[in-house]
This record gives structure tokens, sequence and C-alpha cells, in this order.
């Protein structure tokens, strides 16, 4: 079996939305997108990977079909099925965005934040770890998109003072 890749993905829709993938070095990045889409219970849909820069900034996307010869050119968006992971990532660090909703241009964000050998017991590729629910695929507003996160937590001790008339704030 080849090396394992850890990635943590998180997303910009909910604060505690965290997922830690363990992946196979040399599994396809279409293979990737159909076991995303499959542990956050999303049904099937245009997407693509895109790699980026230290900025979260997209600089090579690829795609969940092929586009064809729409532009044969060194930017031209390259199949999923074509490319191995182990490709495209090759340091710590290295940093995905998989956009998941092309209208919206919703996405989660990869990074890059080990390899190690398989262990015994393990079928890869897996989930390692998962904190919070994942925002809804086709409704970002919907309710419990923010489920879990930190800052409405923290901001519900406040709420404790709503409706106290004998709270004095006058010192």
């Amino acid at each position: 079996m080849s090396m394992i890749l850890q990635f943590r993905m998180l997303s910009d829709e909910n604060d505690n939305f965290v997922r830690d993938y363990e992946v196979m070095y040399d599994m396809t990045l279409y293979d990737f997108h159909k076991f995303i889409l499959s542990s956050l219970d999303y049904e099937d849909c245009m997407a693509s990977f895109f790699t980026a820069d230290d900025h979260w900034e997209p600089i090579r996307e690829f795609t969940a079909v092929d586009m064809g010869d729409m532009d044969d050119g060194e930017d031209a968006p390259i199949p999923m099925d074509k490319v191995l992971i182990g490709q495209i990532v090759a340091n710590n660090r290295d940093r995905l965005i998989y956009r998941f909703d092309m209208f919206t241009e919703r996405a989660y964000y990869l990074e890059l934040t080990g390899a190690k050998r398989p262990e015994d017991g393990f079928e890869y590729p897996r989930t390692a770890f998962e904190n919070a629910p994942a925002p809804d695929q086709f409704d970002p507003d919907a309710v419990g998109s923010d489920e879990g996160s930190i800052f409405n937590e923290m901001m519900g001790d406040f709420n404790d003072f709503d409706g106290d008339d004998s709270y004095d704030d006058e010192y």
C-alpha cells in the first residue's frame, strides 16, 4: 500500500467544522472528491479542486468533468481522474481548495498536515477526526449552518442579562 497523506479540511461557514482525512498518495483527485461527498452526505455535484498558495488563492484547477478541448493551454483545467493526489502535493502545508458549489463558489479548504505509513487495521481513505456538522450542501443559510460556532457559544453567556431589569450598568 502507498504512503498515507493526512489532510485537515475546514469551512468558512462553520467555525467548528473540521474533518481530518487520511488518503492514499496514489489516489486520484476524482476518488478523493467522491470520498469527500460521501463523508459529508452530499449528493454528487459539479466540483473542482484547486491547488492554492499561502493566501488561499487558487493556482491550478482540476475538474470533476473533462472539459474537452476547451483550451489546451497551460492554465486549462485538468480532469480529476487523470491526477493522483501525490502528484500535486509534496510538502507539509500544501493547500487545496475543494469548490463544491460552482455557482456561489462555496468551498472547503484542505491543508496537508502530514504523511505516514498505513496502519494495520485501518482501511483508507478514512475520516480520522470530525467535529461539527457539515454546512448544508444547497443552502448556506440553512438552520444549523453555524451550529457549533465558537463565537455563538461564547456570546451565549452574555444572553443571561437579557430581560434582567435588576442589572445596573451604571457604576
